[in-house]
């Protein structure tokens, strides 16, 4: 990712790590459903002008390392991601709100975010081996699964 980034009226370099997790925190993120999430994801960050430098899907959260423009703020932003991939997946995966748990809302509440700074190839390392250790954690606990 560039360090700066340009708009018409200023340079920027507005770098995020944000995690947020499904309702509950479920383990549904695998195979298809987190094809469907990440594409969504990035088509949406595409259409604001939101720069993914690292983004990994696990199995119960979701990581990114995103340059926001400073014309888009971070809570309307993780709004309209949590808002369009619910309604994206609920519609292709008819089944998830069939579930009595899910209430319509497929994210949990809130999120987390941290600006990036001089750090910024640390959290894109950990972004990016996130993964390993999700499935080191996973071996672990094999027999854990609601789905």
């Amino acid at each position: 990712m560039p360090k700066y980034r340009k708009l018409i009226q200023c340079i920027y370099h507005c770098t995020y790590h944000i995690v947020w997790t499904p309702k509950y925190r479920y383990r549904v993120l695998e195979g298809k459903i987190a094809e469907i999430i990440e594409r969504k994801i990035r088509q949406l960050c595409e259409w604001h002008s939101v720069e993914i430098a690292e983004m990994n899907v696990q199995v119960d959260h979701v990581h990114m390392l995103v340059s926001i423009p400073p014309k888009l703020s971070v809570s309307k932003f993780m709004g309209v991601l949590k808002g369009k991939t619910a309604i994206h997946i609920f519609e292709k995966k008819r089944y998830l709100r069939e579930k009595p748990f899910w209430g319509n809302h497929f994210w949990a509440r809130g999120y987390f975010v941290s600006t990036v700074g001089l750090d910024e190839e640390m959290v894109k390392r950990y972004v990016e081996h996130q993964e390993k250790e999700g499935k080191r954690s996973e071996d672990d606990n094999k027999n854990y699964k609601l789905f």
